[in-house]
């Protein structure tokens, strides 16, 4: 399932996929293959995501049940 809430919370703040990559340490492709869902990140990577963005690990990767 695509990730669109990282890449508003990313586009939110202006920051290109290499820029949200350097700043938490993983490649340009991995964040891309997380807003794809293509890739399931570690909890650390998800928490440093959130610390990047501003935001919860709620509002980024909960996934409501349907």
């Amino acid at each position: 399932m695509k990730n669109l809430r990282l890449k508003s919370a990313r586009a939110a703040l202006d920051l290109s996929q290499q820029q949200l990559a350097e700043a938490v340490g993983v490649s340009r492709q991995t964040v891309n293959a997380i807003e794809k869902g293509d890739y399931n990140p570690t909890i650390r990577l998800c928490l440093a995501i959130c610390r990047v963005l501003g935001k919860t690990l709620d509002e980024l990767f909960w996934e409501e049940e349907t």
